[in-house]
């Protein structure tokens, strides 16, 4: 196998700054690959014409050592807490901005003027209503089929009703698309929602914010108004800013391997939604009420805490530590904010498995073997706690993160769709399956 010999550093500033030699010590055979360099972060070594140089093929599972495209929506430092937008910090979107303004970020690469993000403000709000017969759709499920079932199936079934922007390769479509998805993904999560308790749908209001207009679809009905709480509904425009994006995790990927076949765009989003759907991916928050529910009441924390320090015991601590980010997680230091004020505002006092989370919150930030172990709680941990105080069910937390998540992923699906080295995604493999051999007939196999 070839080994890295050198790599020659150039002016940092050059989008090429240097070449890494490799060595075959089957033959001595030197091959030199580029190293790029991109705004912050590692270099990379560019692999394009790796096989048609050397013969070999690069061995990742899962990719986690492979840049599979280059992009300018995201970035993340995980050793140092750091989740850029566009260059601006995670910490500022989700206390100085709105869903929609971040939206209009990741979409176009930088902040809205007042009168940019008016129109836009506009015209997503003008397209949260579904066509009427989206909902007969719904009838034809179960009712208590998963509403990630159901949202991954109407979401696909879009582009069967919106024919005028499915053309991938007309630049107005697909921004008419994008509006669409983000605007409609609040109606449809809602009513699978509604759906699933019996009620009737209800139709969005265009005098609503976005945020604003979810918390109506999902807790108003026709006997009686609906009052929204404002610091309820500063918890859920948070909630969606700090789960829009986060680089290439593999929902996202998944909508750009899609993507990179042509298929229309609300194919793509329903395929990511069902990767979001696996519980390694979106199903973190709602593992983590199942947590709190297996430990049961707040005397019995000392006795999980020693069964998440053996080793040799299955149970792990959910919604704390990150995979990605190994100090902490910026998006959680937010949102521990906001599920406090969100407690404060509803006043919620014995409810066993928010005073549980509470608990384990106090012991993480004071415990030694948490500190070390950089165990803090994650943005899963206090999502998961913030919806089971307003009242949203378990089974609704992916739908949220999906909605959330929608803007990511269209983001990431049209800088793909309008990059000029797009092509169809195939991965290579390492095949370890049995050589080429003969086929015997049924009657001399023993």
């Amino acid at each position: 196998m070839p080994d890295a010999e050198k790599i020659e550093t150039f002016n940092s500033g050059d989008r090429q700054p240097g070449t890494v030699t490799l060595i075959d010590d089957s033959n001595g055979q030197r091959y030199t690959l580029p190293v790029l360099e991109g705004t912050i972060g590692p270099r990379v070594v560019d692999i394009r014409k790796l096989y048609a140089e050397t013969g070999y093929f690069t061995y990742d599972p899962a990719f986690t050592s492979t840049a599979s495209c280059e992009s300018q929506i995201t970035y993340i430092d995980g050793d140092k807490g750091v989740l850029l937008h566009r260059g601006y910090p995670i910490e500022q979107l989700a206390t100085d901005s709105d869903f929609p303004e971040v939206c209009y970020l990741l979409l176009h690469g930088e902040l809205p003027s007042a009168e940019e993000k008016e129109q836009f403000t506009r015209d997503i709000t003008y397209h949260t209503m579904v066509h009427e017969q989206v909902s007969t759709f719904y009838r034809g499920f179960r009712r208590d089929a998963h509403p990630m079932a159901i949202l991954c199936g109407v979401t696909g079934a879009l582009s069967s009703f919106y024919h005028d922007s499915t053309d991938i390769t007309d630049p107005v479509q697909r921004m008419i698309a994008s509006h669409r998805l983000i605007a409609k993904m609040p109606t449809l999560a809602a009513m699978a929602y509604k759906y699933s308790v019996g009620q009737p749908f209800v139709y969005p209001r265009n005098d609503l914010s976005y945020a604003q207009n979810f918390l109506h679809l999902m807790f108003s009905v026709p006997a009686e108004p609906y009052t929204i709480n404002p610091v309820l509904c500063r918890a859920i425009d948070r909630i969606f800013i700090l789960h829009a994006d986060h680089e290439q995790n593999a929902s996202s990927s998944t909508v750009r391997l899609a993507g990179s076949s042509g298929a229309n765009p609300f194919a793509c989003i329903a395929a990511g939604i069902a990767s979001l759907w696996g519980p390694a991916h979106g199903g973190a928050n709602e593992a983590v009420l199942k947590m709190l529910t297996q430990i049961g009441r707040p005397e019995r924390i000392p006795e999980f805490i020693e069964r998440a320090k053996n080793k040799d015991d299955p149970f792990r601590l959910m919604g704390f530590g990150h995979r990605v980010y190994k100090n902490f997680d910026p998006r959680a230091q937010v949102l521990r904010k906001t599920c406090h004020e969100v407690l404060g505002e509803l006043g919620i006092t014995n409810e066993p498995l928010l005073d549980i989370a509470m608990e384990l919150e106090r012991i993480a930030l004071e415990d030694e073997y948490f500190i070390e172990r950089k165990l803090y709680p994650n943005v899963d941990f206090y999502s998961g706690i913030i919806f089971k105080a307003i009242g949203i069910p378990v089974s609704m937390f992916t739908v949220l993160f999906a909605i959330a998540r929608t803007a990511g992923w269209i983001a990431q699906w049209k800088e793909m769709i309008e990059s000029p080295d797009m092509k169809i995604g195939r991965p290579r493999q390492l095949y370890t399956g049995r050589p080429q051999r003969d086929y015997v007939p049924l009657d001399r196999r023993n």
